[in-house]
């Protein structure tokens, strides 16, 4: 294997992996990885669960890097701004620039912000351990009375977490008519909302926000109906933006997230590839049509094949692995039940059927495309989620939609 450097820009969850897995593919040069953080990486979906309501302490969620990578570089807290990808060169703000023979796209999402009227103070996200801390102490006040703005996962999971801390009042505000409707379908999103309503949080759902009250800090949540929500602590959970600006001028496809090809590949260059949750690449599994997928195995998966990719061209073979085809995974805990999901639900959303249980009680959901499964959903306990995990061998043996 002929020595040089990779770069990682992004030294998150899917930094770490890919800088782990290029190690195990053989990789015996130089690895730098740049962070934004001053943390090293660490497993960020507890953050709306069990650190915000103070079962897991902050500490609890740093990675163990692997002994192989202990040589690697790492520059936290500096923030890579541009790249030169033809030269072979990126640039941080801290005025430096690093050459690279190979680069490994990393940089993650950031949240996607409100820009209607009002104080900023009093709004929170949820993506980093400093948003968690912030957020879980102004939940933690007597009395307080929370909007959450948005009913995907994030914004459920804080919900029911703010009502297990015995908050006041607990309000989430989403556009859409059902809580987490484009994952799951009408059929579960209306089984999950009667499900938090039951636990106390209630729901302003088919409208949106117009602005906000308050000077100083904000009061209260304006609706696109005029009416005030009054709020101390107000979340916004509206999606994400790629970090991918500093990419620009390269000749990619940004439109969102980095596209990339079947090997990762990012605009046809072989030494270039992308990883984790701003990958946008197409699963031959399915339609293949690029997509992002924002799931918490993503960043392994895509590790292990992007620096098999990577590594073919650098050590000269030319030989990549087939396309990434992998099967996407997600859970989401809210209050005492869980969600669990293998496949792609979203693909099949107009034929779901129920396959074990009760939409009351502990469910099992089946997804179809063409007639066929091709995700599944449990929605309750143990037993639910651990019959969903009995169909993973089915989906990975189905053949690919466009086939």
């Amino acid at each position: 294997m002929p020595s040089g450097r990779i770069v990682v820009a992004g030294a998150s969850m899917a930094g770490l992996r890919a800088a782990e897995q290029l190690r195990a593919a053989g990789w015996s040069g130089a690895i730098t990885l740049v962070g934004e953080e001053p943390h090293m990486p660490y497993n960020r979906p507890p953050l709306s669960k069990e650190v915000l309501a103070g079962k897991a302490p902050f500490e609890s969620l740093a990675f163990r890097p692997r002994a192989e990578v202990s040589d690697a570089e790492w520059r936290l807290g500096t923030k890579v701004v541009a790249a030169r990808l033809a030269d072979r060169t990126v640039s941080l703000d801290d005025g430096s620039t690093l050459p690279y023979d190979g680069l490994v796209v990393a940089t993650g999402m950031r949240p996607r912000r409100l820009t209607c009227p009002g104080p900023l103070p009093g709004r929170h996200t949820v993506r980093t351990l400093a948003d968690a801390r912030g957020l879980r102490e102004a939940l933690t006040r007597p009395g307080a009375r929370v909007v959450v703005v948005g009913a995907g996962f994030i914004g459920c999971e804080v919900a029911a977490t703010a009502v297990g801390l015995g908050a006041a009042e607990v309000t989430v505000v989403d556009p859409l008519p059902l809580p987490m409707l484009g994952p799951l379908g009408d059929l579960l999103a209306g089984a999950l909302l009667k499900r938090h309503r039951e636990r106390g949080v209630r729901f302003a759902l088919g409208t949106g926000v117009s602005g906000f009250t308050g000077e100083d800090r904000v009061t209260g949540v304006v609706l696109a109906d005029g009416t005030v929500l009054p709020a101390d602590v107000v979340v916004e959970s509206v999606g994400s933006i790629a970090n991918t600006e500093w990419l620009d001028g390269n000749g990619l496809d940004l439109t969102d997230g980095v596209l990339t090809d079947g090997m990762l590949r990012a605009g046809g260059r072989p030494e270039v590839v992308a990883v984790g949750d701003v990958a946008r690449f197409p699963n031959p599994r399915y339609d293949g049509v690029p997509r992002r997928v924002e799931h918490w195995s993503i960043p392994t998966d895509t590790a292990k094949h992007a620096a098999r990719t990577l590594l073919s061209r650098l050590a000269g073979t030319e030989e990549p692995p087939a396309p990434f085809a992998p099967l996407p995974t997600f859970w989401s805990d809210q209050h005492e039940f869980r969600l669990q999901s293998f496949g792609a639900p979203a693909l099949g959303k107009d034929d779901v059927r129920v396959l074990d249980g009760d939409p009351d009680g502990d469910v099992l959901v089946g997804y179809h495309a063409h007639g066929r499964l091709v995700g599944v959903v449990a929605l309750g306990g143990r037993a639910a989620a651990a019959a969903a995990a009995r169909y993973r061998a089915e989906l990975i043996e189905q053949p690919a939609l466009t086939a």
